[in-house]
């Protein structure tokens, strides 16, 4: 029988394998024309990849998020799009086998691990100002059925998914903060899109605008309260596999850095280049956030069995931390490699460009603001006691 960390171990390899072979090759065809990294989800879900985090009575690997992370960031290494997708995809899993008590939504993680299939999130909605704690839409219920329908100014690859988990308000009486998850998927599910997604960065993600309109058996609505959710599962898995996204885009820039630093020295034998040194600084940020990332992957797979641990602001505060943290170092590496490479980084043409992962890296602020992420650590620091 397989043990967790041979499964996790297999992951890791598998992921490294399909960026080389499948995702790497046609990464800027999916950059330049903003699509869908068909061909690189297909193969994951081949390799029954979407189901790692499933537990193993249910049919997946049953790894953890910190397991995962790993995976992530091999993706990352050569298409942030591809990582990208497959990390939210994992985030709204987690949430689904956490939180998801009940027999009915147990038999949809099963479905999950059997069929392979692509889980996407619409927790935003238009005229909340980007609160995910916040809802407009609400959950319906008569005779046993629900029926919901949400403004989502973005579904990250929603037209590829097989399933959608959407946040709503418990019903229509309850007030924004009483919300629920639902998972909605067809033939209940409509989605009508509504914008178009022409980006700097990240743009195999695939996320315009929708109406989403859901349909289905009131089962579907996952048992806990969003807030619970949101608090031990989505934002702490969100944050540490984000930043394995990062993690893995900045690895790629110090190895394109670190090519042309040798590719210079081997022009003169004997001799320094300038840049070594400029390579030396890069690779110790790179460890610094290389050991940002793994810590706080660490103590999340800690606390993982400990609500009380999972609710505290100290844990709060240190994920929060990990987004803006990561998110800043990406951009300060992606920016220092660009640096050493100078022009061959420069040229889109080059073996060394950096034009799609410094894009990338631009995007890691913005998911979720920093300056929102900030205020909300300023708030719980005025009140949080050390230890």
């Amino acid at each position: 029988m397989t043990t967790p960390v041979e499964a996790a171990d297999k992951l890791v390899a598998t992921a490294t394998r399909i960026a080389e072979q499948v995702a790497g090759p046609v990464a800027d065809d999916v950059d330049r024309k903003a699509r869908f990294p068909v061909e690189a989800i297909d193969a994951l879900r081949a390799e029954r990849a979407l189901s790692a985090l499933v537990p193993v009575e249910l049919g997946g690997d049953g790894l953890t998020v910190g397991q995962l992370s790993k995976a992530v960031s091999a993706l990352a290494r050569q298409c942030a799009s591809t990582a990208m997708v497959f990390a939210m995809h994992h985030m709204q899993s987690a949430s689904l086998v956490r939180h998801g008590h009940s027999e009915f939504l147990r038999d949809v993680a099963r479905q999950l691990a059997e069929r392979q299939l692509l889980l996407a999130s619409a927790t935003t909605e238009l005229g909340v100002g980007g609160d995910l704690r916040t809802s407009h839409c609400a959950v319906e219920r008569s005779g046993g059925r629900f029926r919901l329908e949400k403004q989502a100014p973005v579904i990250s690859y929603g037209a590829y998914a097989d399933m959608v988990l959407t946040t709503a308000r418990r019903s229509p009486e309850s007030p924004p903060n009483d919300q629920v998850l639902v998972v909605c998927a067809p033939p209940g599910l409509e989605l009508e899109e509504t914008g178009v997604w022409d980006t700097l960065g990240f743009r195999g993600t695939v996320s315009p605008g929708f109406v989403l309109r859901a349909e289905g058996d009131e089962r579907c609505v996952i048992d806990d309260q969003f807030s619970d959710v949101l608090e031990h599962t989505m934002l702490p898995s969100s944050h540490v596999l984000w930043s394995s996204v990062w993690l893995g885009l900045a690895a790629a820039a110090v190895e394109r850095a670190r090519r042309f630093v040798r590719t210079e020295a081997r022009k003169n034998p004997g001799t320094t280049p300038p840049s070594a040194i400029r390579l030396a600084e890069l690779v110790a940020a790179f460890g610094q956030m290389e050991a940002l990332v793994a810590d706080a992957s660490r103590r999340y797979d800690e606390c993982w069995d400990d609500g009380e641990a999972l609710s505290s602001m100290g844990f709060a505060i240190a994920m929060n931390s990990l987004k803006v943290s990561a998110s800043t170092m990406v951009v300060d590496i992606v920016g220092r490699a660009m640096v050493i490479c100078g022009m061959a980084g420069y040229r889109e043409d080059s073996p060394y460009s950096l034009g799609r992962i410094l894009r990338d890296a631009h995007g890691a602020a913005v998911m979720v603001n920093n300056d929102r992420i900030l205020a909300n650590n300023a708030q719980m620091l005025l009140v949080h006691k050390d230890g």
